[in-house]
């Protein structure tokens, strides 16, 4: 791994035409590899777009969910073949294989690739809303080795939850790329997407898992419009300290940021390293949620 990386993460609109996304894909990567990038993350649904409703994704069935491709098909095959030297994540509706109806069985999945193969692959874990309607649930979380670092992976809703990070990051992981379709709210809309509550979340989110396991975090996401979401964009890089270095703001572009990987996450780690100083007794992360009640420590 060379002393320095550059990191970078997109925030862009890619919807269903999958044949249009992946020319476009040869202009975003060609930009990412002239301006230095080792690490280019693309947001969640790259490839096919995300849905167009998160409480009612297929109201018309399956011709309303995004295109499904196989981790081995043609187009996975090509976006590692435009990776070359650098390495990339992206999003895909995951094909695998068919239910009793014979309909095709989709995970929201991320996919590195770095010179034509496949690195790693995380299927996304927590499924908001009526997302479950669409996609199956991933069930695990792996770092693994990277040009760039052992990097872990975590799709869109993912970083809600501060085990998915940390398992990650116990896991080895020094970089974790997050790929997102995170829609503005659709209860409590703002004026200014900035100001919206879900973007303030997500930018929440995003320095709170970086800081909390002192790792790089490359967070990328949609941008425009798919159906009835709207997206935030806010693409970022995040150091280990939670301090936000690059970022898109809410249009669409790439955030680029140069990085000492392993050397940042040990200067973060030097007096006060969060992994190591955990309690382990103290916590019960097992434990049935409660419906709010708790149980006043009760034995």
């Amino acid at each position: 791994m060379p002393d320095e990386v550059v990191l970078a993460a997109v925030a862009g609109h890619f919807g269903r035409d999958v044949q249009r996304t992946l020319v476009k894909l040869e202009g975003v990567v060609g930009a990412a590899r002239a301006a230095g990038a080792h690490l280019l993350v693309l947001p969640d649904a790259t490839i096919g777009g995300y849905v167009d409703d998160l409480v009612d994704p297929a109201p018309a069935g399956e011709s309303a969910l995004p295109p499904a491709v196989d981790l081995d098909g043609p187009e996975v095959a090509r976006v590692a073949e435009l990776a070359g030297d650098l390495v990339v994540c992206f999003g895909v509706s995951e094909r695998a294989g068919s239910d009793e109806q014979g309909l095709p069985v989709r995970y929201n999945t991320a996919v590195c690739v770095h010179r034509g193969a496949v690195l790693g692959v995380h299927r996304k874990v927590h499924l908001p809303l009526g997302e479950s309607r669409a996609y199956r649930a991933g069930d695990r979380f792996s770092a693994f080795d990277t040009p760039v670092g052992r990097l872990g992976m975590l799709v869109d809703f993912d970083k809600t939850f501060p085990e998915s990070a940390r398992t990650l990051a116990l896991d080895g992981a020094q970089v974790l790329a997050c790929l997102s379709a995170w829609p503005a709210s659709a209860t409590e809309r703002a004026d200014r997407i900035r100001l919206d509550r879900q973007a303030r979340l997500f930018d929440l989110y995003d320095a709170a898992r970086a800081a909390e396991n002192q790792v790089w975090l490359v967070s990328s996401n949609q941008t425009g419009v798919q159906g009835g979401l709207r997206f935030l964009g806010q693409a970022k890089v995040v150091d280990p300290a939670g301090e936000v270095v690059a970022r898109t703001w809410t249009q669409g572009g790439m955030a680029v940021a140069p990085a000492l990987v392993a050397d940042g996450v040990a200067r973060a780690r030097r007096r006060v390293h969060h992994l190591r100083d955990r309690v382990l007794g103290a916590y019960d992360c097992e434990r049935p949620f409660l419906d709010g009640r708790g149980d006043g420590g009760a034995p």
